[in-house]
């Protein structure tokens, strides 16, 4: 996605092959989108490149303690036996690569020597400034966060490489060391950046957040269960978990896809361009339900080695003991930060009545209305909805629909949306859409709330990683009455029950 150092790089190429170094800290278990450095370090070795890969058990230890001391070991033989299957997944041949580990060399008395050099030249602001995409994000930082982009950029020098390749994530960690290398009287460094692929739910993919991503051992029926549940919203191509895997993942790997599907729907089509699959997603010639099954199936095809190799008794007992079920772990205490777990209740949700003052077509996206709903407050929202499909717009103009108020607003094709409009959807094909009606005579600004939890307050925005309303939609129904419910219990205002015109037990979304 980026080079920082491109005449620096030329020049060196003109000499000598690159030597080029990718770490990673050696904390959650590696998922998917692992493959998309992991393709690229094999164009690297075809390229003629140098390569060591790091694996940064010291750093996975500074990072808020992400991985205890005690696991140290064992997760870095994880990393290194999991690493090293995907590369022989994806015919990645493993003798013109270098394996190092971080403590090999990191607790040396000259490593140390210049870590403490290192801290009395670099400021506060930067070492914390330059770990804020990388290091987990706290209330009260410790101390070992600010140390983790010094340690990264000293590695370049150690580890007496060219270059550094990394996530586009690094980038300021990479700048870091361009900036601070040379005070100590050592070179600067050329640095690549691959981009980074969201995760299943539409941010970044992350070890730490289950339904974001798809473990490497995850078995057949776990994939299948989180790709069904990933955004994957007819003609959206923003923030589409299953879109960028195609795109970052299985296009750079085998140069196409297909799209699996019955006779009856057009027969499979073979992509050899992620931006003709694009486009045909965006006009809806390609179904959710048939992308995600084709990614399942492709995908399957790569983890199937890596779950065979992990099936010998020997890394199994790796797994489990580098990664402890924790449910086995000892409990929190009692009155801990972590004894409870958080309250997922549908109170959380501002859900109002809004009006649908005007209705346009997005400038860019065939699929898309832009709307202005009055939801009671002093200007209209701008709400961005993929409806065009399924509802004319004059059926959307002027009247009351259901708006989610409190989702973090987001870019679709270039306009912000400031809230989701409920709509009940059928369960069959063709796939059809409704959008929710409140009681009739409700005012716009008017809350819609779950039957018995009337009196909790919203949050005033609902935070991504939380995944708050994903975890509630999956309990939206409509009943056999046409009523909007929660696990049974009625969407309400005070005027009576949400409901929708004749979608039978259909979904909400």
């Amino acid at each position: 996605q980026e080079v920082l150092g491109e005449d620096k790089l030329m020049a060196i190429l003109k000499e000598r092959e690159l030597k080029i170094y990718w770490g990673t800290a050696t904390t959650g278990k590696p998922h998917v989108a692992y493959f998309v450095p992991m393709s690229k370090i094999a164009d690297f070795l075809k390229a003629g490149c140098e390569v060591t890969i790091l694996f940064a058990d010291l750093h996975a230890y500074l990072d808020n303690m992400k991985a205890p001391w005690e696991l140290l070991e064992l997760r870095t033989r994880y990393y290194e036996n999991v690493i090293k299957a995907m590369l022989e997944s994806i015919g990645v041949p493993l003798e013109k690569l270098k394996f190092v580990q971080g403590t090999d060399y990191q607790l040396s008395k000259e490593y140390t020597l210049d870590v403490y050099r290192l801290s009395s030249v670099v400021t506060q602001h930067d070492a914390k400034k330059a770990g804020a995409e990388v290091v987990k994000q706290v209330e009260h930082p410790l101390l070992s966060g600010l140390l983790y982009p010094g340690l990264q950029a000293l590695d370049e020098e150690y580890l007496k490489v060219d270059a550094q390749f990394g996530g586009i994530d690094q980038r300021k960690i990479f700048t870091f060391a361009e900036k601070y290398l040379p005070s100590l009287g050592y070179a600067k460094r050329v640095h690549l950046m691959n981009p980074m692929v969201p995760g299943l739910t539409g941010s970044k993919m992350s070890s730490s957040e289950e339904d974001s991503k798809i473990d490497l051992l995850d078995r057949k029926e776990d994939v299948k269960k989180k790709l069904k549940k990933a955004f994957c919203e007819p003609g959206n191509v923003e923030n589409n978990g299953v879109l960028s895997f195609i795109k970052h993942v299985l296009f750079p790997l085998k140069s196409e896809f297909v799209v699996l599907r019955e006779e009856k729907w057009g027969g499979s089509k073979t992509y050899t361009a992620y931006e003709a699959l694009e486009k045909d997603f965006a006009e809806q010639v390609v179904h959710p339900g048939d992308l995600k099954n084709s990614v399942e199936v492709a995908l399957n095809k790569l983890l199937d080695p890596i779950r065979e190799k992990f099936n010998s008794p020997e890394l199994k007992q790796l797994s489990n003991a580098a990664y402890p079920n924790p449910a086995k772990s000892k409990p929190a205490e009692k009155g801990t930060k972590n004894s409870e777990p958080e309250n997922v209740v549908p109170s959380r949700l501002d859900i109002r009545v809004g009006k649908v003052i005007s209705v346009e077509k997005h400038p860019d996206a065939d699929t898309l209305y832009v709307e202005k709903i009055d939801v009671g407050e002093s200007e209209p929202r701008t709400v961005v909805s993929g409806l065009v499909q399924f509802i004319p717009k004059e059926q959307l103009q002027d009247r009351l629909v259901v708006l989610l108020c409190n989702l973090k607003p987001q870019k679709m094709r270039g306009v912000e949306s400031k809230g989701m409009v409920l709509c009940a959807s059928s369960l069959g094909e063709p796939r059809q859409v409704e959008p929710l009606d409140p009681p009739a005579g409700c005012c716009a600004g008017e809350r819609v709330y779950v039957e018995g939890y009337e009196g909790g307050e919203p949050d005033d925005e609902l935070k991504p990683k939380k995944k708050v309303f994903e975890k509630l939609q999956a309990d939206f129904r409509v009943s056999e009455d046409c009523v909007a419910q929660w696990k049974q219990k009625n969407f309400l205002t005070k005027l009576g029950t949400v409901s929708c015109r004749s979608l039978k037990g259909g979904t909400i979304s």
